[in-house]
């Protein structure tokens, strides 16, 4: 099938073939065409340009996109969207006082989401995380990854894994796997970790692996959570089993962390909410992309990640919904775009780069995904007519979506 969209007020995110991420100084720059066109076949982008250089067609679909703007769908990096229940209770918590780690001592947190896990059947989590990913979907979002990690059981683990195998299967948006056996200890290892880790090293990795139930492998690198030398031990257990890593890190404290994801040639280190010279030092000349996650740190009220000295020190950043039911209960990327320019000091053009091209390369899909480029899958979002792409962010609080095509097609 052959769609068209013309009259668009202004093309975001134009890129030739090839491009992968944007850093440092190239963020702030946004290749954008005016008053364009864009052809899909089938479910790939295969033109666009100037309305003046429209050859002449006989599409099949054709969409006016008259004041409207038109930009790759959001590619979000970092969920945990496969939970069950909610912990509102735990929100209540925090607005009486209790802090993110007086919870989690008092069995809430993680091990609160885990218990509740474990009693869940797979349709039950399935049922729950669709309803999560048509949410995402129709706010913009065609391409998430999504972590394990509230298990912690072997059998707990490989039943979140198979749910994000199903979801992956029975929706059109790009879905990734990600293993966070490493995410908190279970309480009946609280006296003994090191056999939690054995158990993660000896059994959960290798059934993951030849199960082929996920791709990336994830640790919660942090202090009362996974110290280095047992984050560096699990993480090149999963290499030898054909797992990328990626990591949580530097959240609450900077503990070296960084620098044994980029040892481990991880592909993105996310939070980052604490970062020194060290660190920074450490992501430059390396291939890792920084996360940052501002949804959690406007929910926590915690630190947001200094985006501005990434930025400035050269490195590339990629932002993430992090929806999670306990820190960040929403997949909205639209908020994340805002409330990284309101609260971040990103401008613009950082934010939207960050949400798409650069999203897309802490996926390892940035071929395919993230800009619009001749080849790379339809995935876009076509807002309602506004002044501006700088009115996307403005906007916090308003829904600017008019239409979103995944592979496409309108969904």
């Amino acid at each position: 099938m052959i769609s068209l969209i013309t009259n668009i007020k202004e093309l975001l995110q134009v890129r030739n073939e090839g491009f992968i991420k944007v850093s440092g100084l190239e963020m702030k720059t946004l290749p954008t065409i005016k008053n364009a066109f864009l052809l899909m076949e089938d479910d790939l982008i295969s033109d666009y340009g100037e309305m003046q250089n429209l050859p002449k067609l006989k599409p099949d679909v054709i969409i006016d996109a008259q004041g409207k703007i038109v930009l790759p769908a959001w590619c979000d990096s970092h969920t945990h969207i496969v939970y069950a229940g909610n912990r509102e209770d735990e929100f209540v918590d925090r607005i009486n006082g209790l802090s993110y780690e007086e919870i989690a001592n008092k069995g809430g947190g993680i091990l609160n989401s885990a218990k509740k896990l474990q009693k869940a059947s797979e349709e039950e989590l399935y049922i729950q995380a669709s309803n999560r990913i048509e949410e995402v979907m129709a706010m913009g979002t065609a391409a998430l990854e999504i972590k394990s990690g509230y298990g912690l059981t072997v059998e707990a683990e490989l039943k979140m894994l198979r749910v994000i195998k199903k979801l992956s299967r029975a929706y059109p948006v790009v879905i990734k796997a990600t293993f966070l056996g490493a995410h908190a200890f279970p309480q009946e290892f609280k006296e003994d970790k090191e056999a939690y880790i054995d158990l993660i090293c000896n059994e959960m990795i290798p059934k993951v692996a030849n199960e082929k139930l996920a791709e990336f492998v994830d640790v919660f690198c942090e202090t009362g959570y996974f110290n280095v030398s047992q984050t560096n031990r699990i993480l090149k257990k999963a290499k030898q089993f054909g797992l990328v890593p990626k990591i949580h890190v530097n959240q609450f404290t900077s503990i070296g962390g960084v620098q044994i994801g980029v040892n481990n040639l991880a592909l993105s280190v996310d939070h980052l909410e604490i970062l020194t010279d060290k660190d920074l030092e450490g992501l430059k000349n390396s291939n890792t992309m920084p996360v940052a996650l501002p949804a959690c740190s406007y929910f926590l009220t915690i630190p947001y990640t200094p985006a501005r000295e990434i930025i400035d020190a050269g490195l590339p950043l990629a932002l993430a919904s992090d929806f999670n039911p306990g820190s960040s209960p929403s997949g909205n990327m639209n908020f994340v775009v805002s409330t990284a320019c309101i609260k971040m000091r990103m401008t613009p053009e950082e934010s939207i780069n960050a949400a798409t091209i650069n999203g897309a390369y802490a996926m390892n899909i940035s071929s395919s995904h993230g800009s619009i480029t001749r080849g790379k899958k339809a995935n876009l979002i076509i807002t309602k007519q506004l002044p501006s792409y700088s009115y996307i962010p403005y906007a916090f609080g308003s829904n600017l979506i008019d239409t979103v095509i995944v592979n496409g097609k309108i969904i």
